[in-house]
């Protein structure tokens, strides 16, 4: 039985167990990181990935922290874990609905070759990378939809993710991070 939230508003609970299963155990696994990072209960330099640290002194659990950790509680860590948890969860619902193990599978492919190329660019952090990725699948596979940029403009599906990255510059980030996720 569903209990409403008190006062009619918004009930948090129902809105998180809604949400897929893959997707919410990577939204979860990135909030509860940067919280750490936040608390300073998690170091992000115990979380990055250093391509030597991994092989060299068998520091393998940065193969998956590095795409956990989204910077610092900001207006870009918002935009990040609401791109996070829309588009993984459409693709989840929708192009992967029932084949929950082929939607990981895509994950892993694109973490690899992610990780694979990261060490090329310098690139320490990968979660944003991934988010770009699975917008870019989303947007790909729902070309005719129409989006809205905050009100702003109207475009199609396929250029979300370069409207991202534009946002994205204009809020000082990088462009290679992104890059690498399209």
């Amino acid at each position: 039985m569903d209990i409403p939230a008190a006062g009619g508003g918004f009930d948090f609970m129902s809105w998180y167990m809604e949400i897929p299963v893959v997707s919410r155990l990577y939204f979860t696994g990135a909030f509860l990181t940067t919280a750490g990072c936040a608390l300073d209960i998690i170091s992000p330099f115990s979380l990055y990935y250093n391509f030597d640290l991994i092989f060299s002194q068998g520091q393998i659990w940065r193969l998956f922290t590095t795409y956990l950790f989204f910077g610092m509680f900001s207006i870009d860590f918002l935009f990040h874990m609401y791109f996070l948890v829309r588009y993984c969860r459409l693709l989840e619902e929708g192009d992967f609905r029932g084949r929950t193990a082929n939607f990981v599978l895509m994950l892993l492919f694109g973490i690899a070759f992610m990780t694979l190329v990261a060490p090329f660019f310098s690139v320490h952090f990968l979660g944003s990378s991934l988010t770009f990725m699975m917008t870019y699948v989303w947007g790909r596979r729902n070309e005719h939809a129409r989006m809205s940029f905050l009100g702003v403009f109207t475009f199609r599906a396929p250029y979300l993710p370069w409207v991202m990255l534009g946002f994205s510059v204009l809020l000082g980030n990088p462009v290679t991070i992104d890059l690498i996720g399209i």
